[in-house]
């Protein structure tokens, strides 16, 4: 088994688990900023297009090529953040993500430039995708390497925190922009306020990180001279049912997630006809919960079966999307709200314990690269193409059936997966 931390003080520890939780939390806020605007002003502002679908079928492309760039991210910050230090590397990854987000925010559109407009956003989407990819990995690592090994599932929850508090900060951000604005003003130029604020929140978060010790965990192993030559031929050539297994288990959460924050957007107002602020409400209060909530279920994990626990809210998250469709089809904002809450409840009994669950299949010294291959790499199979999926699907099908099976055999893939994974990795051979 992996040895235990040295023992750190209380205040070290609160740092990194706010360190973690604010710079995750930060750059997700960039990440759902842009999912937001592709769901509800891409399509038209930079993929104009006869049919309003392929429009946003089109901005969803965008929002693929940032999960498609993650890899990139997990490969170099992954190998650095082994050989380098979790600290160095993570002040990188946010400034990379918070520079690619505020210079979206004063992007010229299809109007003022025309094909150049796209391939812009398509660029710093690619950029952004990049520092999201060397983030997650290290920014659990954070946290749960000055804290107990024992309570791994809550303090490496701070991470998980991330996407639902950006999510709640962006999705605020556009709801109140959609309030007080006219729907010209907020199409013509509101929707970059969210993007331009990005530099004021990733300054903070520099600032956090940049006063953070380096973890306990990596000092020891750089003073005894463990650090790995080639973390990731390591990772492939020692840890290959690891790898595997962790990619498979966050195929189902990432995908249930897009659909419930991303895609719900769309069906909404293109489906049912419904208000843009209704489902970014539904949203919003979903993601507050979840605030709570994850690292309840991280700590839960701690005390019953990680995979257990996992194991049965994979099967609520196969389950759920055949109550949710006619549940909404009445057009009912109550029960959309019920809907997406309960969702969103399901997703974080499965995102709170993942962090742990995914480090544990690595050994300390190959974790930052592990953890991170296995991030970038489901992201692709899961979230990247879910919402381009999911609008292909109700096109060509047009009904909800589809969509629901998408989530089960998401479901199948991560069941898979927790057979595979292990509760606690043991310490492998290396070379």
């Amino acid at each position: 088994m992996t040895s235990a931390p040295p023992a750190v003080d209380a205040a070290s520890l609160r740092r990194a688990f706010v360190a973690s939780l604010s710079g995750t939390s930060l750059e997700w806020y960039d990440f759902a900023a842009y999912s937001v605007a592709a769901a509800t002003v891409f399509g038209h502002q930079f993929f104009p297009a006869g049919d309003p679908l392929v429009g946003t079928m089109a901005a969803f492309s965008t929002y693929a090529v940032g999960y498609l760039s993650r890899p990139l991210g997990g490969f170099v910050f992954g190998r650095l953040g082994d050989v380098l230090g979790r600290k160095r590397v993570l002040v990188s990854t946010l400034l990379l993500t918070g520079v690619a987000t505020f210079l979206i925010g004063v992007l010229p559109t299809y109007q003022n430039v025309g094909a150049l407009a796209a391939v812009l956003l398509v660029l710093l989407r690619f950029a952004q995708g990049v520092g999201i990819g060397g983030e997650w990995g290290g920014a659990v690592l954070l946290s749960s390497e000055f804290g107990d090994p024992a309570k791994r599932g809550f303090w490496s929850s701070a991470a998980q925190v991330g996407p639902p508090a950006g999510n709640l900060l962006a999705n605020g951000v556009l709801a109140l922009l959609s309030a007080v604005l006219t729907e010209a003003q907020f199409e013509s130029w509101g929707w970059r306020v969210a993007f331009l604020l990005s530099g004021a929140l990733v300054a903070f978060g520099l600032w956090i990180r940049m006063k953070l010790e380096e973890t306990p965990v990596f000092r020891r192993i750089a003073e005894s001279g463990e650090r790995p030559r080639a973390p990731i031929s390591e990772v492939f050539k020692y840890e290959r049912r690891g790898l595997l297994a962790a990619i498979f288990v966050r195929v189902c959460p990432d995908v249930l997630y897009a659909l419930f924050t991303v895609f719900v957007l769309t069906y909404m107002t293109q489906e049912l006809h419904m208000s843009r602020g209704q489902g970014l409400t539904a949203v919003m209060i979903g993601s507050a919960g979840q605030l709570v909530l994850m690292p309840a279920f991280g700590a839960l994990s701690d005390r019953v079966d990680r995979r257990r626990l996992y194991l049965v809210a994979t099967v609520a998250a196969a389950a759920w999307p055949f109550v949710f469709f006619p549940l909404v089809s009445t057009r009912s904002f109550p029960a959309v709200l019920l809907g997406v809450v309960v969702a969103l409840v399901i997703h974080a009994a499965l995102y709170g314990p993942q962090a742990a669950l995914v480090t544990e299949q690595f050994s300390e010294r190959l974790r930052y690269t592990g953890s991170s291959l296995a991030y970038t790499l489901a992201g692709i199979i899961g979230g990247a193409l879910a919402p381009l999926l999911f609008t292909s699907l109700l096109a060509g099908f047009g009904t909800w059936l589809a969509l629901a099976l998408y989530v089960l055999v998401a479901g199948v893939v991560s069941v898979i997966g927790v057979v595979l994974a292990r509760e606690a990795r043991p310490q492998v051979a290396v070379s």
